[in-house]
């Protein structure tokens, strides 16, 4: 073991959404920052899917195993580098709307109130859409909250094809809308990430250091258990411990539940921060489905993702529940989640066998159907010995169901209007996979409660009073959208709340 003879103000764990942002909002202050990552700056050519095979299955998984509820191994769809799952996201950065943070009554269950509110959000919202460059339109979306600021940029142009399906959406009475996208307009390196806006500028200061490799694997407390006094991270064959002030994990919902869980010692016998017994409990990952139409006329499989549909997310006249949020894949060739879904491919297929796969994808325009899972204290992130076991059973089933059909006869109708398509509206699979863990939050919820939440408004657990979780673990309910602007905003507001505790 080498202990480290440095000792900083602060140390980051992980640099996606969350840990990027912070180390972005912290730097300037001048204090001792320490970052460790456990992956290494990807290249340049992998965080282009336009110039990949996606459907390289193992391009994009963790290099581990990880457990489902019938205790099978599995790879997760994550990315271990400088900039996290941001790598790899699709780029779209949508703010949850004002009823997300309330109480919400869905068909299944309960959605609860969160201990902040959407104007506690809004100013942070507006500084990561700044930090993110973000491409929208805010006045064309029906259930679009209220912004204090434009998007900085114009949204990007729709694919002429999709730009014709859109009209033909529209003229069924409902609002087909610019996605908002956080865009370099780089061809090489077309969105931007973590990386790009939070830990490249933070590492031009002299008080930033970074060290890559470096998987932390325990979280060391003083005798009383009511502070970290060491971190423990390996790096190469080495154990090293680091010491700080304040320790914030960003490693994502599920990787900082399980370093809590790993970090069990005689004054937190159940898991560092864990008195409340919901560390990993309440994991939520968004039921998403894969629909797609099939087209006569060639697209070049490589267009972005441009338009959402949002008519539906509190429900309709026939559900008077949410139902969620719709968005096009952009070109099947570059959606890296779409290449986990197999069956998909298959259909696709059948309905088109002289055609190779690429071949496929270029004759296909597919959409994500995506519904917010309620949280479940059963569905949680258990740690047995040396595995991570994912207990996730889906709920909001029907909700879910109902949008994906909805938003096929929606389709139909469009295609009714339209030349080029073949008629065939496709849903070959209930949900992503276990697999994808994109969107994945709710493992360490905050509240004002310590009995019923695991970190504080300020997102420092209730139990360790120097120990801070800014990834989506905070989330007390999932969402429509995806979490990626929530959480970059989250990490902003507690930067804020840090800077005041350090001066």
């Amino acid at each position: 073991m080498i202990i480290d003879d440095q000792h900083y103000d602060l140390i980051i764990v992980g640099t996606g959404a969350g840990g990027g942002a912070l180390a972005h909002k912290l730097a300037p202050t001048g204090k001792k920052i320490l970052i460790l990552e456990r992956g290494d700056f990807m290249p340049l050519e992998e965080q282009n899917p336009n110039h990949v095979d996606i459907f390289k299955r193992e391009r994009y998984r963790a290099p581990e195993q990880w457990y489902d509820s019938d205790k099978e191994p599995f790879s997760p769809q994550m990315n271990y580098a400088i900039g996290g799952n941001t790598k790899i996201y699709n780029a779209a950065l949508l703010r949850l709307r004002e009823r997300d943070f309330e109480k919400v009554a869905h068909q299944d269950g309960v959605s609860p109130e969160w201990c902040l509110q959407y104007s506690d959000f809004e100013p942070y919202y507006t500084e990561a859409e700044q930090l993110y460059k973000v491409h929208g339109q805010a006045n064309s979306d029906p259930t679009e909250p209220s912004h204090s600021q434009a998007y900085p940029f114009e949204a990007i142009a729709h694919e002429p094809q999709i730009s014709e399906i859109c009209e033909a959406i529209g003229q069924q009475n409902l609002h087909p809308s610019p996605l908002p996208l956080g865009l370099t307009r780089r061809t090489d390196d077309p969105t931007n990430d973590a990386e790009v806006c939070g830990i490249a500028p933070a590492l031009k200061r002299p008080n930033v250091t970074l060290k890559t490799g470096a998987k932390v694997v325990g979280l060391l407390t003083n005798p009383s258990g009511l502070a970290i006094k060491a971190v423990e991270a390996e790096i190469g064959q080495q154990s090293y411990l680091f010491s700080a002030d304040i320790v914030i994990l960003a490693c994502g919902a599920v990787n900082s539940a399980a370093l809590l869980l790993r970090s069990a010692n005689d004054k937190h016998v159940k898991g560092l921060a864990n008195s409340s017994d919901l560390v990993g409990r309440n994991l939520m990952k968004s039921l998403m489905t894969a629909v797609v139409q099939l087209s006569t006329k060639p697209n070049s499989g490589s267009f972005q993702k441009t338009v959402c549909v949002n008519d539906f997310y509190w429900g309709d006249a026939d559900f008077p529940y949410p139902m969620g949020h719709i968005y096009n894949t952009g070109g099947l060739l570059t959606d890296i989640i779409f290449a986990e879904a197999p069956p998909l491919l298959s259909i696709l297929a059948k309905y088109m066998p002289e055609f190779g796969l690429k071949q496929l994808a270029t004759r296909s325009i597919g959409w994500w159907v995506q519904t917010e899972d309620l949280p479940d204290p059963n569905n949680r992130v258990r740690v047995e010995g040396n595995k991570l076991h994912i207990d996730y059973t889906s709920n909001n089933v029907e909700a879910h169901d109902r949008l994906v059909y909805r938003w096929m006869d929606v389709l139909k109708t469009a295609e009714s209007q339209l030349n080029g398509f073949q008629g065939k509206i496709l849903r070959p699979r209930g949900e992503a996979p276990i697999q994808v863990m994109a969107n994945q939050c709710g493992t360490c919820r905050f509240g004002d409660d310590p009995a019923t939440s695991v970190l504080d408004r300020n997102c420092c657990t209730h139990d360790v009073d120097n120990l801070y979780v800014v990834d989506g673990s905070f989330f007390p309910s999932n969402a429509g959208v995806s979490p990626a602007l929530t959480i970059i905003a989250n990490a902003l507001r507690v930067g804020d709340h840090l800077i005041e505790r350090l001066s």
